[in-house]
């Protein structure tokens, strides 16, 4: 089987126009949001609800991020969760996140290796795009 980029970079580059469309402030999620991988997919999927309400462009970027995971995923054939929740709904988070914790490990793995680089080229195409103050 050939190596398949999955778009990565575009995708990323996309992300970043549309934050930036938003907000640019919300730019400044990008290493957060790089930082963030390495404690793993539940704590990634719950920055947005975090942010929801309070810093809404904030949130989206993240939510626009996890969604774009959620496609490349399962367009390599791994499904991540990616049910919709109400930040004030218990149960509905605590069903999604028990969802995360049940991916396999292989699962798991693969898609923090796919988050990771999808961060990396956020945080690249921030960098380029990113209005100077």
């Amino acid at each position: 089987m050939a190596w398949q980029s999955y778009e990565l970079d575009h995708i990323a580059q996309k992300l970043v126009l549309d934050a930036r469309r938003r907000d640019d402030k919300s730019l400044n999620q990008s290493h957060k949001m790089r930082l963030a991988v390495a404690y793993g997919l539940e704590r990634f999927w719950g920055e947005h609800l975090r942010l929801q309400g309070k810093e809404d462009s904030k949130s989206h970027y993240w939510k626009d991020t996890w969604d774009a995971l959620h496609k490349l995923m399962k367009k390599a054939g791994v499904i991540i969760p990616n049910d919709p929740v109400n930040p004030n709904q218990v149960d509905e988070i605590e069903a999604m996140s028990e969802k995360l914790w049940q991916l396999s490990i292989e699962d798991q793995r693969v898609a923090i290796a796919v988050l990771t680089q999808l961060c990396d080229c956020i945080v690249w195409w921030t960098q380029r795009y990113k209005v100077g103050k």
